[in-house]
């Protein structure tokens, strides 16, 4: 099957671009990483943690959050869109008096 797939941040700088088409043979969000996993080093070992996305690293499904759907067992369809973004580090939005 045919995927859009986008990256973000630091995912978008192992992969080398924003977003790729890739043909996988795959029925879930679980077969994807994988593939991406395998595919990637810079990705390897990022998106998958005991089979499972770690919290830190958010996964959507055509804009939902798989974490809200079944997982890594989230079924997907010919053409769907799968986003994934690496962890975040937060600063402070205000300044010190």
């Amino acid at each position: 099957m045919s995927f859009e797939l986008r990256f973000f941040a630091t995912f978008r700088e192992a992969v080398g671009t924003k977003t790729i088409a890739r043909e996988y043979d795959a029925e879930t969000v679980g077969d994807v990483l994988v593939a991406l996993e395998d595919e990637f080093e810079g990705l390897a070992g990022e998106l998958l943690d005991d089979g499972a996305v770690p919290p830190q690293v958010n996964v959507l499904l055509n804009g939902r959050d798989v974490e809200h759907e079944q997982g890594v067992d989230t079924p997907i369809e010919p053409d769907d869109t799968l986003s994934i973004f690496p962890p975040v580090a937060g600063g402070s939005l205000g300044e010190t008096l």
